[in-house]
Parts: structure tokens; sequence; C-alpha cells
């Protein structure tokens, strides 16, 4: 038996991830683009500096998707005998931090300016020769960046519930909510343009207070993980039934009176231990073991690192 095994996803899996590291490299793209943009048009709006920033911070998880992709596989060793899974982990949680504290930027610098009654100003600009409102072209630079959020936040989500990666489903959110912030700022640059001095503040404070809730949500989910919690599913609350089913199906063997088992998250794949009690006159229980061995890792592509234990009894 290999002490060391590398991990190697399924094909149609790798497929799947080799077309998330594109769509992470032309996120990344996307937002440097989107920052030059919205930066020629910010003025002085708290929404579009707002939307701006969240550009900025928007950098962060798909550049920790990509490196934890290039750390994930690496065979274990010595130094790391469990492998580099949780990189995928680590990226998660640096998506969910970010998200977290540019909504709390963003609720603190709006209110601050909502109790100070600051009124700020969008002039004219001149345009090929023409004077036009400067929140023509905000909302215009607004418009253009929510689109290309939706598509790739939507895309992104459906591979991070298929790969199990909550890293890509971080950065899946924080496209969301950089779309959610481009409709917030469009409603404020509109509310300064009918003379609603409190509208632009106000729309930066409820993008900032949905984009906490997000941060929150997702950085307390990325530390539970971390911290071992029982596998739950990606963009969800409710435990993950892979535990139960891979545990029911072991109970079938005949000569298993008995089986208990506990797993972790390891980025996208799960490890951890089970425990049988083999029927009475079980003989060659090291076969056994062993056929069982690989019915355990056959039985789910996510089914990493099992280490199976025959054991007189279970207490719970």
């Amino acid at each position: 038996m290999r002490v060391y095994d590398r991990f190697e996803l399924p094909e149609d899996m790798a497929a799947l991830h080799r077309r998330a590291i594109r769509l992470e490299w032309w996120t990344i793209a996307f937002f440097v683009c989107a920052i030059a943009l919205l930066a020629v048009t910010l003025g002085q709006s708290q929404a579009m500096k707002a939307a701006w920033i969240e550009d900025m911070l928007g950098l962060v998880p798909p550049a920790a998707f990509l490196i934890a992709a290039r750390y994930r596989n690496r065979p274990p060793n010595e130094r790391f005998p469990y492998g580099y899974h949780r990189s995928v982990s680590v990226a998660f949680l640096s998506g969910a931090v970010a998200l977290l504290v540019l909504g709390g930027y963003v609720v603190y610098d709006s209110a601050i300016r909502l109790l100070s009654r600051e009124r700020p100003p969008i002039g004219l600009v001149e345009l090929f020769g023409a004077e036009i409102w400067l929140g023509w072209l905000m909302i215009a630079a607004l418009f253009a960046t929510m689109v290309p959020a939706i598509v790739l936040g939507h895309v992104k989500q459906r591979i991070a519930r298929r790969l199990h990666d909550k890293g890509l489903y971080a950065d899946a959110e924080m496209n969301r909510a950089d779309w959610l912030t481009a409709g917030a700022a469009i409603l404020g640059v509109l509310g300064i343009g009918a003379g609603l001095w409190w509208a632009d503040a106000v729309a930066a404070l409820i993008i900032g207070g949905d984009i906490v809730r997000d941060g929150f949500r997702t950085t307390r989910s990325a530390v539970a993980d971390l911290m071992d919690e029982r596998p739950r599913v990606v963009g969800g609350t409710r435990p993950h039934p892979l535990p139960d089913a891979l545990l029911a199906a072991v109970r079938d063997h005949a000569w298993i009176a008995d089986a208990w088992l506990r797993l972790r998250e390891d980025g996208h794949v799960f490890v951890g231990e089970l425990l049988i009690v083999p029927a009475p006159n079980t003989d060659d229980l090291v076969e056994r073991l062993a056929t069982l061995q690989e019915f355990v890792r056959g039985f789910d592509w996510r089914i990493q690192d099992i280490v199976i234990s025959p054991v007189p009894h279970i207490t719970t």
C-alpha cells in the first residue's frame, strides 16, 4: 500500500477545473478593465467610489483561486504528509475576508458621509466638443461592468457546486456583489441628478450592508471548514449527503456488524476515519479491509484519504 498517494481529479472534473481556471483569468481581465473604466468616470459619487473599491478587492478571490490551483495537486511529502488540498480552503478564506473587509469599509465610509450630510457634486464634462452631464458617463460605465459580472458569477456558481470548490463559490459571490453594487450605484447617481443629496450615500450603505452579510456568512463557513466542521454543501448550510450515503453503503457489507465514519473537508476532497466492527468469525480480515478500502475510494471522487480500522465495538 502506498503511504503517500497523489490525488488526481477524474477527467470530467479536471476538464471542469481547467474551465474554472480560464474563467478566473477572464475575471481578472474584466476587473482590470472595470477598475480603469470607473476610475475615469469616478467623480465625487460615494456609490461610484464603493463600486470602484469593490472592483479592486474583486481581484483577490480569482487570484487566490489561481494560486491554490497551482498548489492543490502537489504530492504529499514529509513536511506536508496530507498534501496541499487545503490550499483550496485557504483561497476560500481569502475570498471571504475580502468580501467582509470590503463591506465593512463601504458601510463605514457611507455612514460617515450620510451623517455629515455631504452633497456630492456631479458636474459637466466636455466630450467630442459637447458638454454632457458626468452622471450619464458614470451610468454607462456601471452598466458596462454589470453584464460580465452577472454572466461570470452565474457560470462560476454552477462549476463551484460540481467541483465542491468553496473558494470558487466565494468568487462567484463577489461577482454577485459587484453587479449589485453597480445597480445600486446607478440608483445613487440618478438620485443625485434628481436633487436627492442623500440617495448616493444611502445606495452605498445598502451595498455595503449586503456585502457585509455575504462576507460574514462566507468567512464563518471558511473558518468552520478549517476547524474540521462536518462537510456541508457548497453555497448552503445543510450537511453534505455523501458521508451518510457512504456509511450506509459500508454497513451493507455482510461481514461488517457495525461502522462509524468521520469526515472533514480538505479543499475539493473529503478525508477521515472509518471504524468497523467485523462480524464474528470473519476470516481473511486483511484482504477484506484492502477490498473495503478500494470500495470506499471508488464510491465517490471526493473520497480521498480514509483510514479504516477494525475495532471490537463502537461507543458514541
